[in-house]
């Protein structure tokens, strides 16, 4: 029989599992596994730079809801990671990350790429494993797998010392693993609380995360507003798990949005907190009365109570927490009657609702040379229209801006860099967005400093037929660093914030893809029609006002300047 090296014995773990794709950029020191990971059922996806793997892996457990594997080489292929790891923690992806290193017998001798990543990461991750003994390789494969999705998902990082994925295994020794978990805790007394809550309450809101799409729970969340008549805003990878197009659906619960969040936030007296983070996007939970109900719904309990006082907290998983919610007031027959005690309410976010839409209506029409930001979002909001399209936002205005206007009626199909705010994840976003749908449309809308950081995956989305449509709204600025400094300071620092116009358009052309460019809001449309059409990677250039302040901006000019 021939040997086996722990290469293999990693591999076949892989293999076992079922995984799909390997996020990666090659490396020495994991060409033990690449070796036999090559013309298998796994799929090696090569991007120009670890960060953009990492940012693929997690675009995809977003979308899919299932974890997603990264492999990187020793030292800076590891550091070159780090900004996606962290990324993805706070954006709850289940991305597996597997890192080759120096081997033990050479540690600390100054080896190739030798550095000490295990205290580097671990901050960072849900769980960091590092498996010593080749024998033992499929249990650790098997053990991240579980950390990643037990829980409230996560990243977990997995080290392999390249001498241990050389040496010879002893078949007879390695053991198989495959650990199915599935547990959805759900607190009945805590069910039953809420109820009774909602009951007392007079001007209820629900606010449902991240943990509502993981869970799957938007049929059961559809019934519980509908039943219970209670408005429903949606926050991070929540939106869309019910349609904004949905009457009692409110679209996005931050309060910059055009509509009815904002007098929802600061006006209700009950707050359904669904698998959500109370950070600065609720001016840390200052954003709600003081006198209001919070109730807090997570699967992970140390998430509750962080900055507010919780009135009631509950451990649940969210799909199952709300079902039962719907069974005790199916049970006890309450339907009509919170229905008709919150109708005055539903009415009263209607009215907020179509007031806050009014007054973003100018900028949403407007006609200006350069082009308004909120216009050019508009006209991507419009264009983009089918069910199943998917877009993508990047960039400091102007993931702002297309926050501000995109309507979702789909869960999965809108990413943006969430609560790390990292730039960079546009292009890596949408490459993955366009592998797992290739039958659907992918546009990513970036600004002009974004699209500069992973610059060359246009190159990956080339090499990998991904045809999707970039859009630059290019203010030639660091805008959100230039506007919040103006704010600020009393005006830009140039070095630092300016950045000049590019033609990126052209240097797309240059790799083989569609450009074009546009500097009047009757181009945009036809530019965006033409891009798709051309069915290749393509970047639409455009032109937009470098004096427009997103509320974003005016966040960030305060950032830090809380009073006591």
């Amino acid at each position: 029989m021939d040997k086996i090296i722990g290469g293999k014995i990693a591999a076949d773990a892989l293999i076992d599992r079922g995984v799909e794709y390997i996020f990666t950029i090659s490396g020495g020191h994991i060409t033990p596994i690449y070796q036999y990971l090559e013309n298998s059922k796994v799929k090696l996806f090569a991007t120009r730079h670890e960060q953009a793997a990492v940012f693929m892996a997690e675009a995809c457990t977003r979308m899919t809801r299932k974890p997603a594997v990264v492999m990187v080489t020793a030292g800076p292929g590891f550091t070159n990671a780090l900004s996606g790891v962290a990324s993805a923690r706070l954006s709850n992806a289940p991305v597996i990350i597997i890192a080759g290193c120096v081997g033990l017998e050479t540690a600390e001798k100054l080896d190739l790429q030798d550095m000490t990543q295990l205290p580097v990461i671990s901050p960072m991750v849900k769980k960091a494993l590092v498996c010593h003994n080749q024998e033992r390789i499929p249990e650790f494969v098997d053990m991240a797998f579980r950390y990643a999705m037990n829980g409230r998902p996560g990243p977990v990082y997995l080290e392999l010392p390249c001498d241990v994925l050389n040496a010879t295994v002893d078949m007879s020794k390695v053991k198989q693993w495959g650990a199915a978990l599935e547990s959805k805790p759900v607190d009945i007394k805590g069910a039953e609380k809420i109820v009774e809550m909602l009951k007392e309450a007079e001007k209820p809101i629900v606010i449902a995360g991240s943990g509502a799409w993981f869970s799957d729970a938007g049929p059961e969340l559809t019934k519980l507003i509908e039943t219970a008549g209670i408005p429903l805003f949606t926050m991070a990878a929540g939106r869309g798990v019910v349609p904004d197009t949905h009457p009692l659906c409110f679209e996005s619960s931050l309060a910059i949005r055009p509509g009815a969040s904002l007098v929802a936030n600061t006006q209700s007296d009950c707050i359904l907190f669904l698998g959500g983070r109370l950070s600065l996007y609720y001016i840390f939970g200052d954003i709600f009365r003081k006198d209001a109900k919070f109730i807090q719904v997570d699967i992970e309990a140390e998430e509750i109570g962080r900055n507010r006082k919780v009135e009631l907290g509950v451990v649940s998983d969210v799909k199952y927490l709300v079902a039962e919610l719907n069974r005790i007031i199916k049970e006890r027959k309450l339907s009509s009657t919170l229905q008709e005690k919150f109708k005055g309410w539903v009415e009263a976010v209607k009215t907020a609702d179509a007031n806050g839409k009014a007054s973003a209506k100018p900028m949403w029409e407007s006609t200006n040379t350069p082009i308004h930001p909120l216009r050019l979002a508009k006209e991507i909001n419009d264009f983009m229209n089918r069910e199943d399209d998917i877009v993508v936002a990047d960039g400091g205005d102007t993931a702002t801006w297309m926050g501000m206007t995109r309507t979702i009626v789909r869960g999965g199909h809108y990413l943006d860099y969430g609560l790390y705010g990292c730039l960079a994840v546009g292009i890596p976003y949408a490459n993955a967005a366009k592998l797992l749908n290739p039958d659907k449309r992918v546009l990513l809308v970036i600004g002009d400093g974004s699209v500069g950081f992973n610059f060359m995956e246009f190159q990956t989305a080339m090499r990998h037929n991904l045809p999707i449509v970039v859009v630059v709204a290019n203010d030639t600025l660091w805008g959100m660093i230039a506007h919040s400094q103006t704010l600020r300071l009393g005006h830009a620092i140039k070095e630092g914030t300016e950045i000049g116009l590019v033609h990126y358009e052209k240097l797309v052309e240059q790799l083989g893809g569609f450009g074009a460019f546009v500097e009047k809001v009757e181009d945009i449309k036809p530019a965006i029609e033409a891009a798709f059409k051309s069915g290749r990677p393509a970047c639409i250039n455009v032109m937009v006002d470098p004096t427009t302040i997103s509320p974003g901006s005016v966040a960030l000019a305060n950032l830090g300047g809380y009073k006591a």
